[in-house]
């Protein structure tokens, strides 16, 4: 067996993780939107979800 042989089921290692805080910040701003559309909803119907 040779000693440099290649290395196989290492994990793989991320270079960088912008995608990652994209990925974030998006999930964030989608939740701060429902939030805020449930509180205005909220504040004008006195109900989130009131079925007719």
């Amino acid at each position: 067996m040779s000693p440099n042989r290649p290395n196989r089921g290492g994990k793989p290692v991320a270079s960088d993780n912008l995608y990652t805080v994209i990925l974030g910040l998006a999930f964030c701003v989608v939740l701060a939107t429902a939030a805020f559309v449930a509180f205005k909803c909220y504040l004008q119907y006195e109900s989130i979800f009131k079925i007719p």
